[in-house]
């Protein structure tokens, strides 16, 4: 069952690399495999004992495996494989998910992650034989411990959304995990003196304690002697390995068998009734409403907003409080602005085959579009300009007022033209809906690389008419030629709209066919 799976896994992959993301996928993998050969060097040449180099690899192995915890929020987790696709076949939880932890691990994530940690094996070798052996065995089990995490916590937010208001609270909790990572980026720095001096005795207790010490730490006490003590950690690690495979089938059991949850009639019609009284009763009013709708409902939709919101609000907090500026927290809504672009490019790969319904209806793309760029402007654009407004005057930086103004009227402008740009020249496949709103389609994450890559080129084009004349405006400290920047940021963020709205509707009636094909899943 495990090869079939890996089979079908690779198969997925071939028919969804080529073209832009083929290429982003190459050089992921070359980051990735630079990044896990400097993470071996690191643990295997360190200067100093074994001891040192041990609790090298156990903070290694502790970092990468939050990685992989963060992985599946941040969306670097793809369902290529559902389990859904294979509940009518006769076979036991746990057998269906000994096959999707194998097919977990076809990948570049996954190969990087076992050269890491199979780079403990190079960390034993000094101690002798015995060691290497415990190395190996305990290189494995830590591997499996991190895709089982990530697979646990990935069944896990799907199981968590089996109502309204478990939808709601996943995407909560899934955003604050998915910012977890800063508190850690900031904690980096003084780990050194923890790790290699042990100047902290409870921190490096910690460290071994943790599941991802138990494979160093075995190796350790194998180099030692301690022969009870590493077997029995080599023990301890299979036992929770175990555990998690049991706890991943239990929850793939739950998720085949518990009904989606329906949409509140009540309440959709009220909503329904209260957007036909505003908005105009015409083709772009109707693709309004319906995107207005689907943004409220649509949990993956939802999710990508939300985060957006959030991670644009505690981003700056987070580095107003590292640097002690409140000039981070004051341009709060650029960051949202900028991170509503981002999240949000890949409106068409979420709607997947019901892209076909714009396509057969007579003149519809330039409606569509523009439909979907307004609606995305009802909903950042309010929250941007909010924070825009209030957050420079309570952190006493009024005098930023002309930047925020400028910079925020063109990215909102080229965020509302970008996001459905890069979704009709970059579609990724997205899974049916079931499971985590956070999950991704096969090649998922190099799609969203080159949508990253090619939105945040377009921002800064906008961007810098009117930061030219901020800066000429700050250089010169004429204050009207600052304030000027303002209608100039405007006047850019319209064109970009435009410009951009009109090149993907017309993207969308031209090549139909090819945007239908390329947002069906292949498998």
């Amino acid at each position: 069952m495990v090869d079939v799976l890996i089979a079908i896994k690779l198969r997925a992959l071939r028919r969804t690399l080529h073209g832009w993301t083929g290429t982003a996928y190459v050089l992921m993998a070359v980051a990735g495999l630079s990044t896990a050969l400097v993470c071996v060097a690191f643990m295997a040449l360190f200067p100093g004992g074994i001891t040192v180099r041990v609790d090298i690899a156990a903070t290694v192995f502790a970092v990468w495996t939050l990685g992989w915890l963060f992985g599946p929020v941040l969306g670097a987790s793809d369902e290529t494989l559902r389990p859904e696709n294979f509940a009518l076949l006769p076979l036991r939880p746990t057998a269906l998910a000994s096959g999707l932890l194998g097919a977990s691990l076809v990948g570049v994530a996954p190969l990087v992650t076992a050269l890491i940690m199979f780079g403990l094996v190079l960390v034993a070798i000094p101690a002798g034989i015995g060691a290497v052996l415990v190395a190996v065995v305990a290189a494995a089990g830590q591997l499996a411990l991190a895709v089982l995490l990530s697979r646990v916590v990935f069944a896990g937010l799907g199981a968590a959304l089996a109502s309204r208001r478990g939808r709601d609270l996943g995407v909560l909790l899934g955003a604050l995990v998915g910012l977890a990572y800063l508190p850690i980026i900031m904690l980096t720095p003084h780990l050194e003196p923890l790790v290699v001096d042990r100047t902290s005795p409870l921190f490096t207790a910690v460290l071994h304690g943790l599941p991802t010490g138990w494979g160093p730490g075995a190796v350790a006490a194998a180099a030692e002697g301690r022969w009870a003590v590493a077997l029995g950690l080599l023990a301890a690690l299979g036992v929770l390995d175990t555990l998690l495979v049991v706890a991943w089938s239990r929850l793939l059991v739950r998720r085949l068998t518990t009904a989606q949850p329906t949409a509140r009639s009540q309440a959709a019609g009220s909503r329904r009734g209260a957007l036909r009284t505003v908005l105009p009763d015409s083709p772009l009013g109707a693709v309004i409403g319906k995107e207005l709708l689907l943004w409220w409902r649509d949990t993956r939709r939802k999710a990508l907003m939300f985060s957006s919101l959030l991670i644009g609000i505690l981003l700056p907090v987070f580095y107003t409080w590292q640097n002690s500026s409140l000039v981070p927290l004051a341009s709060a809504g650029i960051w949202i602005v900028v991170f509503a672009s981002l999240q949000c490019g890949n409106v068409y790969g979420m709607d997947g085959s019901a892209v076909w319904q714009t396509l057969v209806a007579p003149a519809a793309a330039q409606v569509d579009v523009r439909g979907r760029q307004l609606a995305w402007l009802l909903i950042v654009g309010p929250c941007t300009l909010l924070a825009v407004a209030v957050l420079p005057a309570v952190t006493g930086t009024a005098e930023w007022y002309p930047w925020q103004l400028a910079i925020v009227a063109a990215l909102l402008g080229a965020g509302s033209g970008t996001f459905v740009l890069a979704s009709v020249r970059a579609p990724v496949p997205m899974p049916t809906k079931g499971g985590s709103p956070f999950a991704t389609g096969p090649g998922g994450t190099a799609g969203k690389v080159v949508n990253a890559f090619a939105m945040m080129g377009r921002l800064l084009l906008v961007v810098l008419p009117p930061l030219a004349v901020l800066v000429a405006g700050a250089i010169t400290g004429w204050s009207a030629l600052a304030w000027a920047a303002v209608p100039l940021g405007v006047a850019c963020g319209i064109w970009a709209a435009w410009r951009w709205g009109g090149k993907a509707a017309q993207q969308v009636s031209e090549r139909g066919p090819e945007l239908l094909a390329a947002v069906r899943l292949p498998v």
